[in-house]
């Protein structure tokens, strides 16, 4: 898509705009941005589930509905498991509104990694 921005001197000048950024996109933005991840993997896997009524009914999410999520912060040190998936499907609200589905979730600190890293 391109928009017309104005005329200078004669010239019109034109901005390119993204017409939209995939989900796995957007998702990472927004953990990196809410969790300060500093191991941040995700892998869509919606093909598994391609017959799936969430994925006949996501019409305006490209397919893009499953995915699998490891997310290792430093604002997970403390926290519960289940507060740990809070904070994801907290900072991820307005995708889980506009046809995400289902997350699988591994959560852990930067400790935790280096103790047990499987």
């Amino acid at each position: 898509m391109v928009l017309e921005c104005g005329k200078r001197d004669g010239f019109k000048r034109r901005a390119t705009v993204v017409s939209q950024l995939t989900r796995a996109s957007r998702m990472r933005s927004k953990l990196q941005t809410a969790l300060e991840a500093s191991v941040l993997e995700i892998e869509d896997v919606s093909h598994q589930h391609a017959g799936h009524a969430a994925m006949r009914e996501g019409a305006n999410s490209n397919g893009e509905t499953h995915f699998n999520l490891i997310v290792v912060s430093p604002k997970f040190e403390g926290q519960s498991l289940v507060k740990r998936h809070r904070m994801v499907y907290d900072a991820l609200a307005d995708e889980l509104q506009s046809g995400l589905h289902a997350l699988s979730i591994v959560a852990k600190t930067p400790q935790e990694i280096v103790l047990n890293p499987k």
